[in-house]
């Protein structure tokens, strides 16, 4: 639920704002610093967050989850380290090269080929029929919740899976389902349902990630090929669902994959299955992977899920650390004198750690490259703090969503307390029943005295200013804003 709409319920009314202004201060709206009804000093306190160790409590997350903003967006192409991220499969040299080495085999008739497909600008009939039957869920944070915590312990054995443990399993697969395959596919958990928005965003061969979930669409298509003509005789295209989610409060994060059918033709490909596996780049390991062997065709949808564990140092205290998984299947067919080659799917960077101040012990993961999101709003709970907002960043200041110019959080309790003192000294009069604000917040590297100079004050509802405050402590929490982290601010 966004802040306006939690406004919405509560219909809190706007007091009559004051601004202050001073040297060195961005102006919103001027009142004279002699205004009479600031003559008379008030003991209401100034919405207070420099103490970044203390614990959020449970009202706190509770108005930081109502805050941030659960709208996705289109993930970087790369990771960290420069590796594409989404779908790769074959190239077409490398393909050229599976077809002489399977034509040398006597008696073989087919050799098969993987690829990855361009995203259209509108999807075919095909993919509509598709994902028109798909259900998903607009909200799926409950179900969510509920994988992350049925991993069942038994199956978290130690088990890391390497690049190599992926090829194995890759290899074993090249061996036709027989019924106990089968009869364990049929065992399995359901797919996860991705989220609307997924399914609604269509074919762009790219991840939209919030801060605790992503999700995308690829097209992709594996080809039968004539070894004795080298001509491409049959094929299956088909669309490539990527899902993952992680938690604020766990070392675990989830990915499955999901094969769709959208058409196939030609001769080779009937019968056609499907098996995978999955590995781990960077601080994590796999520590549930199923991925059968499965058939597929427009009625059997088959798909891979698996469980990553972060590998950071838990019992020291603030680590940090970022990883991928990266899941990889291969087509077979009796047809076909070998196994297609392996296309590879691979998630976002995921950042695991247990470094929020407040919560020393906790672990969490989050995706790295999304950039988190508070909102307020001028008809909420807040509409003075909103307002204030509002008019800082119509000055330039930093934050304002929609831009690249973000707020990074400070957790530094002496530096938050010194933004504080010089946007708001105690030598400054408030009025009955008003709280002074400032803008950029005193828990960033923009604030009042460590960022460029510029900021913003303003008398408040000291009630209203408080509870802003709580939210924006809640929001740190609840997305897992580090030392560091980049955040923007919407004013609805």
């Amino acid at each position: 639920m966004t802040l306006g709409l939690l406004g919405s319920h509560l219909g809190v009314a706007q007091a009559a704002g004051e601004s202050e202004t001073g040297t060195g201060i961005s102006l919103t709206t001027a009142v004279l610093v002699t205004d009479p009804v600031a003559d008379e000093a008030s003991p209401e306190p100034d919405e207070t967050d420099e103490d970044p160790d203390a614990a959020p409590s449970a009202e706190d997350l509770a108005l930081g989850a109502y805050s941030t903003v659960g709208e996705p967006g289109a993930a970087p192409e790369t990771a960290e380290d420069g590796e594409r991220v989404g779908l790769v499969a074959g190239q077409k040299a490398a393909c050229d090269a599976r077809v002489k080495d399977v034509a040398e085999i006597p008696g073989a008739q087919f050799a098969a080929c993987t690829s990855s497909l361009e995203p259209a600008v509108e999807l075919n009939a095909d993919e509509q029929a598709v994902l028109s039957q798909m259900e998903a869920p607009a909200d799926t944070s409950a179900a969510e919740s509920a994988v992350l915590a049925g991993v069942p312990d038994s199956e978290r054995s130690g088990i890391e899976a390497t690049a190599q443990d992926a090829a194995d399993d890759i290899a074993s697969s090249a061996v036709p389902a027989d019924e106990s395959d089968t009869a364990a596919a049929a065992a399995r958990p359901t797919p996860w349902k991705e989220p609307k928005w997924c399914i609604d965003a269509g074919v762009d061969s790219a991840w939209y990630i919030e801060r605790m979930r992503g999700c995308g669409i690829w097209r992709a298509e594996v080809n039968a090929v004539d070894v004795r003509t080298g001509r491409i005789v049959g094929g299956i295209k088909y669309l490539v669902i990527g899902y993952s989610f992680s938690a604020r409060d766990t070392k675990t994060w989830a990915y499955q994959v999901r094969l769709l059918e959208s058409s196939r033709w030609g001769r080779g490909v009937n019968g056609t299955k499907v098996s995978g596996s999955a590995s781990c780049v960077g601080k994590c390991k796999v520590v549930n992977k199923s991925f059968p062997a499965q058939a597929i065709s427009k009625s059997v949808e088959p798909y891979g899920q698996f469980f990553m564990d972060t590998t950071i140092n838990t019992a020291a205290s603030k680590q940090r650390g970022t990883g991928r998984s990266v899941a990889s299947w291969t087509f077979t067919n009796s047809q076909w004198a070998a196994p297609s080659e392996p296309t590879k799917h691979s998630t976002v960077d995921v950042r695991c750690d247990n470094a929020l101040p407040g919560a020393p012990r906790q672990v969490g993961c989050v995706n790295l490259q999304a950039v988190p999101v508070i909102s307020y709003s001028l008809t909420g709970p807040w509409p003075e703090v909103a307002d204030h907002i509002k008019d800082a960043q119509a000055t330039g200041l930093p934050g304002k969503y929609g831009t690249t110019n973000f707020l990074t959080r400070l957790t530094d309790q002496k530096k938050i307390k010194e933004n504080r003192n010089k946007a708001c000294p105690s030598s400054l009069q408030r009025p009955p029943g008003k709280s002074c604000d400032e803008y950029a917040f005193a828990s960033t590297w923009q604030g009042a005295k460590y960022g460029s100079g510029k900021f913003s004050r303003r008398m408040i509802d000291a009630a209203q200013n408080t509870n802003a405050g709580k939210a924006l402590k809640g929001f740190y929490a609840y997305t897992r804003v580090l030392e560091g982290d980049r955040f923007l601010v919407w004013i609805r």
